[in-house]
């Protein structure tokens, strides 16, 4: 029995096929760019979602799989959804590194590829499977189950299993793309390419996001929950918010909290993870807290002057490195006088109601002195000496200075290792994109920033086409080991027509956690010379020894079209390294054991 006969031809006529379905679910939630690299089994996808007119999706091809993983967790980042699609299994499993990722971040991704049609799955191996040679059973499910190892949910849609029964691959899809978006975890989804063009039963969209099934809060207690904060407020003097990384993902929750300190004149820090969500250039804002590796003015206030701290947002589970590193100097983590508003609900609906109902009540007004606060951006006022060699030493002392000066907005993307931990005494301006310092704090997975900067790179180019100028630049603080393995995303650049500054730390080595003078940590070569490579993506490169020279350049840039990059020679030594790395690395000292490095902690944990 066909459709047709079973609910009549109108029924039959309207229905949608899968590749219809999958584009108007992607469209609802906000997905109008996908990232990817083509295939066989993928061809069916792209043509169905790269050539509908009414609901086409711009599909970017990447250097490699990897990457555009990567690039759809930076797309997640900024647009609050990300895409990646790929072929069967030689495509999709690259992707894993990026999924592993968007776990350790909590990025609602969804990774979809492409799968051999219903009637291909039998007993004859497909040149894209994995099996050993002497198998007995062709295996067709390993990338499912190197997705769900990681922890994701992971499904291939099916068809109808009988003529005239129901297809809901278009139901399934919109299913599991529904549960990224509510738990902000990734997804995995293969799609059999006979399956994309084949009728499926339609779907009525909600009429919002806010509008997903069980999207709502179930928590009770709110009413509580305000009253016993108000009670706290009422006996404070000096009260702080301190803000973590499950805002990054929800602007509602974001707006209402900023709402609040705003109302209530209650000053606010963020965690290292969540640095580049606020304007730290704001009045109320103290920058990234963490510890003794704080740099920032903030920390003196926190660790001396507060009495009551509203913990809004922070990880359930700790996490090492955004404790600082459990030195136990991280004054918040064991503050007695807390409200711990972890967010238990999905999508935090129990914390928007919580400060929907605290900015209702007109109490009372803190008198926080902005003025105290103005020094806020570095604890050292003095700026590098413009005949100072510029290392990592004195980079974000010297980008400051150049923000500072700057109408236009740097938004950062360091790259993990000692560019990362450099990146923490940025004093960072609000962007138009909702966040001006991206990495992977999580250390999920190494090789994101070029990915990342692209995304960057093809929103800020849009908002400069809506408002007519460019008022934000993407910088790029990467080291050459980093530099290496990811450069190809470069091409991309070249072929989008956006710009980057790429600032590269040269030392020819893999230094972060180096343990040794083997060849392996020896990533580069002196003989390399990076500016016939930036030539060959119609770039344009300087090398830059000093401060002076630094700034003078790194000015030319920000009015430079393509790819800039900056080459720094790094010196792998102590004095050299970033404020936060020299006290990690004095930390692990005093941690094997050496003497003079237990003394001297001893005097800083003080």
């Amino acid at each position: 029995m066909s459709y047709e006969m079973n609910f009549g031809k109108a029924y039959n006529e309207q229905l949608p096929t899968l590749g219809d379905a999958m584009s108007e679910v992607i469209r609802f939630f906000g997905g109008q760019h996908i990232y990817g690299v083509g295939g066989d089994f993928a061809a069916n996808l792209i043509a169905a979602l790269d050539g509908n007119a009414d609901k086409k999706i711009n599909i970017h091809p990447s250097s490699n799989e990897m990457h555009a993983g990567f690039s759809a967790c930076a797309q997640a980042e900024v647009d609050g959804m990300g895409f990646c699609l790929t072929t069967y299994m030689v495509g999709s499993l690259p992707c894993t590194s990026a999924a592993a990722l968007a776990v350790t971040e909590g990025l609602p991704v969804v990774f979809i590829s492409g799968a051999p049609a219903e009637s291909e799955v039998n007993q004859l191996a497909i040149h894209h499977t994995i099996h050993p040679n002497a198998s007995w059973k062709a295996e067709y499910d390993n990338a499912l189950e190197a997705f769900s190892a990681l922890g994701m949910r992971v499904e291939r849609l099916q068809g109808q299993r009988v003529d005239g029964h129901p297809n809901i691959a278009g139901q399934r899809f919109y299913q599991i793309v529904s549960e990224a978006y509510k738990n902000k975890q990734p997804v995995f989804i293969e799609v059999p390419r006979d399956q994309v063009f084949a009728k499926t039963q339609p779907i009525k969209l909600p009429s919002s996001l806010d509008n997903i099934c069980c999207g709502s809060n179930i928590l009770a207690g709110t009413e509580l929950i305000v009253d016993n904060i108000l009670h706290k407020l009422e006996h404070s003097q000096a009260p702080m918010l301190y803000i973590g990384d499950r805002l990054k993902h929800n602007e509602k929750l974001k707006t209402l909290v900023l709402a609040f300190a705003e109302k209530f004149n209650i000053p606010y820090a963020t965690t290292w993870f969540a640095k580049g969500l606020f304007d730290e250039y704001a009045s109320l804002c103290l920058g990234a807290y963490n510890g003794v590796f704080t740099q920032t003015a903030g920390r003196a206030y926190i660790e001396k002057s507060v009495d009551y701290v509203i913990d809004v947002a922070t990880s359930i589970f700790p996490q090492d490195c955004n404790i600082a590193f459990a030195t136990g100097t991280h004054k918040i983590e064991g503050f007695e006088n807390k409200t711990l508003l972890k967010g238990g609900s999905l999508l935090e609906k129990d914390l928007v109601a919580i400060f929907e109902r605290l900015l209702e009540k007109n109490d009372k007004h803190f008198a926080f002195d902005k003025l105290t606060n103005k020094s806020k951006g570095q604890q050292s006022t003095t700026l590098a000496d413009g005949y100072d060699e510029i290392d990592f030493n004195n980079l974000a002392q010297t980008l400051n200075d150049l923000q500072s000066q700057d109408d236009k907005t740097y938004v950062y993307l360091p790259e993990v290792g000692n560019s990362y931990f450099a990146s923490y005494s940025l004093k960072v301006r609000q962007s138009t994109l909702g966040r001006s310092w991206l990495t992977n704090p999580w250390y999920g997975a190494m090789g994101t920033a070029l990915p990342y900067a692209r995304v960057v790179a093809q929103r800020i180019k849009q908002q400069a086409q809506l408002a007519g100028e460019i008022k934000e630049r993407a910088v790029v603080i990467i080291g050459d080991g980093g530099f290496h393995f990811q450069l190809n995303e470069l091409i991309h650049f070249l072929k989008d027509e956006t710009d980057v500054t790429i600032i590269y730390m040269r030392n020819n080595i893999f230094h972060l956690g180096k343990s040794g003078d083997g060849a392996i940590y020896h990533c580069n070569d002196k003989a390399f010379d990076v500016h016939h490579i930036v030539k060959a993506y119609q770039g344009q490169s300087k090398t830059c020894c000093s401060v002076s020279e630094f700034k003078s350049y790194f000015k030319q840039c920000n009015v430079q079209s393509g790819i800039s990059l900056i080459e720094v020679p790094a010196k792998a030594i102590e004095e050299r390294q970033s404020n936060e790395l020299q006290l990690l690395n004095l930390y692990i000292k005093s941690q094997n054991g050496q003497p003079d490095a237990i003394k001297a902690w001893q005097a800083l944990a003080q």
